[in-house]
This record gives structure tokens, sequence and C-alpha cells, in this order.
């Protein structure tokens, strides 16, 4: 039992670091405002750049990134730890070569739920596409980068940052299943991948209405929908 209670306090601490509101702690300390009443009204970076310039996006992104690697990275140490509790506490079937890359994954899906939906902003916030590029890359570096370089030449390109993230993950699917890769690194991936695709449904719907705005477009107190 205290096995399990450890593993599910992991969890909410990868949580927690996916929840960290970093898009609106930018808007707050930089203007004092709430960001979310501003140009997309998201958290996310494309929204701090409208509102707040590129020097806090910049952060916001790096930082958002950084909660999704620091998810699976204390994962990474958190359960092995707790395996090594003392005997009777941990299940003597679990085998932790086999638990860990199941754990780590799970601790993934909990950054990436904990940015899209955080504790601090009453279960809202973006669309956990930076976060997911960071659990990406802590994950399976090649996938991460591949899919980061998929993202930015099709944003040079096309100038639309929904589009653009929802091809990235797309690819990331691609990726990971084509590359050895774990079984849950693989499952993690396309469970991801598809969320953050759902997340941006209603860009889909501008999409194909050809209403979505590309990079640059809105301002600070418009209402454009949002596209991270």
């Amino acid at each position: 039992m205290v096995f399990w209670i450890a593993s599910a306090a992991g969890l909410v601490i990868a949580y927690l670091f996916g929840s960290m509101p970093t898009g609106y702690l930018a808007g707050k300390l930089l203007k004092g405002i709430d960001i979310r009443d501003h140009g997309s009204r998201s958290t996310g970076a494309t929204n701090v750049l409208r509102t707040l310039g590129k020097w806090p996006a910049l952060v916001v992104l790096v930082v958002d990134v950084l909660k999704g690697a620091g998810a699976i990275v204390f994962a990474r140490w958190f359960f092995p730890w707790v395996h090594t509790l003392p005997s009777g506490m941990t299940p003597t079937a679990l085998d932790l070569q086999t638990w860990l890359p199941w754990a780590a994954c799970l601790a993934g899906l909990a950054a990436l739920l904990g940015h899209s939906r955080s504790i601090f902003l009453k279960f809202s916030g973006g669309k956990s596409a930076a976060t997911g590029l960071g659990v990406l890359v802590a994950i399976s570096w090649p996938t991460g980068l591949g899919a980061a370089a998929v993202f930015g030449i099709l944003l040079a390109v096309f100038r639309i940052v929904s589009l653009s993230s929802m091809l990235a993950a797309l690819t990331a699917i691609a990726l990971i299943c084509s590359l050895e890769q774990p079984l849950p690194h693989r499952m993690l991936v396309v469970a991801g991948s598809i969320y953050v695709i759902v997340r941006h449904r209603g860009n889909v719907e501008r999409l194909l209405a050809g209403t979505e705005p590309r990079l640059g477009q809105g301002s600070s107190g418009s209402k454009a929908p949002s596209q991270t």
C-alpha cells in the first residue's frame, strides 16, 4: 500500500510540474495583467508574444518545454527510489526495469494534463504543445528534435502556430513508431500527441473555415482564437 501511495504522489508531483502557469505569471509579473483577458486569452507562448513581446514569450516557451522534460527526469529518479522502500512495502513481483518506463510515461501524461488543466488556474491552461515537446525530448530526443524541426519549418512557411503544432504531433507519432523504442514510450507519444491535437479542435474548425490567424496577427486587446 505504501508503494502505491508513494507512486501516486509521484504522479501528482509530475502534474504540478506541468501545472506551473508560466504565461499567467509572466503577465502578472511584467504588466500586472491576467493574460487570459488579452489577445487569444491563452496562457501559451503565442499569446505571450502577442501581449508581452518576444523575450517574455521565449522565456515562457523555454520554461514550458522544461516543465515537460523535468517531469520525466523527476520520474526517472523518484520511481527507482520508491522501488527501494523496505521489503514488504514494494510488491515483490514488480520488476523495476519493467515498471519504470510505464511510470515515467504516466508522469509525462500527468505533466501534459497539468499544463492544459492547471490547478492554479481553476483547471484551465494552454494546449500542451511546448510541454509535450519537453516530454518528447526527455523520452526520445531524436523524436523530439524531429518534431521540433517540422514545427519550425512549417511555422516559417505558413506562420500558423496551431497547424505547425498539430503536424509536429503527427510527425512525433510517425517517428516514435519507426524507431526502436519501448512500448510505453510509443504509447505515451501516441496518446500525448492525440491529446495535443484534440486540444486544438477549435483551431481545426477555423483552419477549415480559413479564419485561423497567422503569427503576428491580432492585438493584445483582440479576441483572436487561441493557438497554443
